[in-house]
């Protein structure tokens, strides 16, 4: 059962969503906190602690709307509806941030966070991209709070800007009707089905979430595709070559021409290492001590000869399954 105990700001009771939520759980437990930031009985659980903490759902307001500029598919990145996940990929860049508190956070002043976005779109002299899913998954979001149902008409209902957001989740068909006008971009992560088993646990599989690309493509959508984290785990090149293969026969001819690509390695870290091994002690070491090097405090990343290495197989099998989409960045 999902959630199986709640914790909440008492102040998200006076606002529309925080109080169709209490409606909606009333069966589970609702447990009184301070602040979403400082829960100490579970700041202080063991690591081991860490997939059940994922089952809790916490729900506040959020206090800071700080827009971060970005030049990469958005022009800013937007604090939205949600932050954490209940999904339990275990190279989380979430994980870097929240440690194991990565839990799924809800905030309910939706509406004030809508109306910032609104004035920042109509007031810009040029079109502006917003990228609201880069702190959590809002497809994941939206099958608890209709988010994005919400979202979408009331941005679109004014005439400028786009928004954009990331998944690993297939439930789109709650999005496909609405009037987004061509004015919201939805991005699909996608791995080969070996590594969404293994590492991307509790997320959708490759082949549900090729169908719901190509079902939001056929909606009118901008789309398209995160091939992130790449993960070079043992055999990578047999099972890249494999999964792109599976993409050219699975992902639609609508999508291979109108979607672009970004490409991103899989940084990794300290954190991570130490929560994995207590709370997935069979899980895959993602840390390689001959293809990694040191990243900043405490983080890893593959070294360069093997980036370049991977960078340049990735290029020439996208060249070879999917034609000439275009590729924004790699990084």
């Amino acid at each position: 059962m999902y959630p199986d105990k709640i914790y909440y700001e008492p102040d998200v009771l006076n606002y529309p969503l925080g109080q169709e939520l209490k409606d909606k759980y009333a069966a589970v437990p609702w447990i009184e906190i301070e602040s979403h930031n400082k829960i100490d009985e579970l700041r202080s659980n063991e690591n081991s602690q860490f997939a059940n903490m994922k089952r809790h759902l916490i729900i506040g307001t959020r206090k800071t709307h700080k827009y971060v500029p970005n030049q990469k598919v958005s022009d800013y990145l937007v604090p939205y509806t949600s932050s954490g996940c209940s999904a339990m990929c275990l190279y989380c860049y979430l994980v870097c941030n929240y440690n194991k508190c990565s839990y799924l956070r809800l905030f309910v002043n939706r509406e004030k966070m809508m109306e910032r976005l609104i004035k920042s779109a109509s007031s810009s002299e040029q079109e502006l991209t917003f990228e609201i899913g880069s702190n959590s998954d809002l497809v994941l979001e939206n099958t608890i709070t209709n988010n994005l149902e919400w979202t979408i008409p009331a941005f679109t209902a004014q005439p400028r800007g786009y928004l954009t957001f990331p998944t690993k989740f297939d439930m789109v068909d709650p999005l496909l009707d609405l009037p987004h006008k061509g004015r919201v971009i939805f991005r699909m992560s996608l791995n080969p089905q070996e590594i969404i088993s293994k590492i991307e646990i509790g997320t959708s599989s490759l082949k549900r979430r090729v169908q719901a690309l190509n079902k939001m493509c056929d909606a009118g959508y901008k789309v398209g595709i995160l091939f992130a984290p790449i993960i070079l785990v043992d055999d990578w090149k047999k099972i890249y070559t494999e999964f792109f293969t599976q993409l050219a026969d699975t992902l639609s001819d609508k999508v291979k021409k109108e979607a672009f690509i970004e490409i991103i390695f899989m940084t990794y870290s300290f954190v991570h290492r130490a929560i994995n091994a207590e709370a997935f002690p069979s899980s895959p070491d993602l840390y390689s001590k001959e293809n990694m090097t040191g990243r900043g405090r405490g983080k890893y990343c593959y070294q360069t000869s093997l980036r370049t290495e991977g960078e340049s197989f990735l290029r020439e099998q996208i060249a070879d399954t999917l034609g000439d989409m275009p590729i924004l960045y790699v990084v």
